[in-house]
């Protein structure tokens, strides 16, 4: 579903340039949950940034079911961002004045989804959710949970292939963050969607379906103890 080859990005030039991924393979199957660790400023946020289309590399591809790219920059890969990937970050980023619902039309209507089938899907999006009978609660009258569900309908809404997590529970208390990753994991069974969640929470991580270890600009599978022991020599 999701296939990265030999990845790279470089930042700056001359002595001063910084080589961050240096050559990131890939793979990621429909229906899996893949949590990604490393030390701060490893280039997890670049990364993501990249197979979401914000970014172009410097070299390398990415395969995302129709989609091909990767050096394109991202004027030229709207449609990866439209119907290929939904974004969930730690900030919420919801629109303050707007219901839970506006919130999600509005988002589809900006992938220029009609509003009639943006209001359905949006319906449809935050049922999975757990929220049918919040719909009209706009998010200061919302818990943290309630809020980054929201986010996370408003990420599914539209049937995009691949998520994209970035710390999703990191501003949500213990229970709420393992509520999210439930959720996850139902998505991913039930409607056979993929997930690529940074988080430095190992708790977290050890439910996902596999680690991948972010470090010295390439990935490896890891496990519990590995990634723990670089988030605490990164000090974290």
């Amino acid at each position: 579903m999701l296939q990265v080859v030999d990845l790279r990005k470089g930042f700056g030039s001359g002595r001063n340039r910084l080589e961050v991924l240096k050559g990131i393979d890939l793979e990621m199957k429909p229906g899996e949950l893949v949590a990604l660790m490393g030390p701060s400023g490893c280039g997890k946020s670049t990364l993501l940034n990249i197979i979401g289309g914000l970014l172009n590399a410097d070299s390398g591809s990415i395969s995302l079911e129709s989609f091909n790219y990767g050096t394109k920059s991202a004027s030229r890969v709207v449609d990866v961002r439209r119907r290929g990937v939904g974004w969930i970050f730690q900030d919420f980023h919801l629109i303050d004045r707007l219901s839970a619902l506006d919130n999600v039309i509005f988002s589809l209507e900006l992938a220029g989804v009609p509003s009639a089938e943006a209001e359905e899907q949006a319906r449809d999006a935050l049922d999975k959710v757990g929220l049918s009978d919040r719909l009209e609660f706009i998010p200061d009258q919302l818990s943290g949970g309630q809020q980054q569900r929201v986010a996370i309908a408003r990420a599914i809404a539209g049937s995009r292939p691949l998520l994209l997590a970035d710390e999703p529970t990191g501003n949500l208390d213990v229970k709420s963050g393992q509520e999210i990753i439930d959720l996850f994991k139902r998505l991913c069974e039930q409607d056979g969607m993929s997930i690529l969640m940074v988080t430095h929470d190992p708790t977290l991580a050890s439910m996902a379906d596999r680690m991948l270890l972010l470090k010295d600009g390439v990935t490896a599978a890891s496990d519990i103890r590995s990634a723990w022991g670089v988030d605490t020599e990164a000090g974290e």
